[in-house]
């Protein structure tokens, strides 16, 4: 997975991520919408052929610290997901 900002503000920033599934930046979208200071938070593939993928984000505090904590909180949900697959499984 690559990642590179388009263009930030303050308040707003747009990123393209390359080599990745669309379902992982879902992911990160929706724990973006639940923070309560993300006003919106939108993902799309931007060419199905390039596989390339755009992020936007507008938020009341700095966008990419939210970015940071919704992606740090996806991996902490997918891990206990693990763990409990493991478990039922043996």
């Amino acid at each position: 997975m690559n990642a590179e900002v388009i263009s930030s503000e303050p308040k707003e920033i747009s990123i393209s991520v390359t080599e990745t599934d669309i379902g992982v930046l879902y992911i990160i979208q929706h724990e973006l919408l639940k923070a309560s200071n993300v006003d919106f938070a939108g993902v799309i593939v931007k060419h199905p052929l390039t596989n390339e993928c755009w992020m936007r984000i507008n938020s009341s505090s700095k966008p990419l610290t939210e970015v940071k904590k919704s992606a740090e909180s996806a991996i902490k949900m997918a891990d206990e997901f693990k763990q409990l697959f493991s478990s039922k499984l043996g």
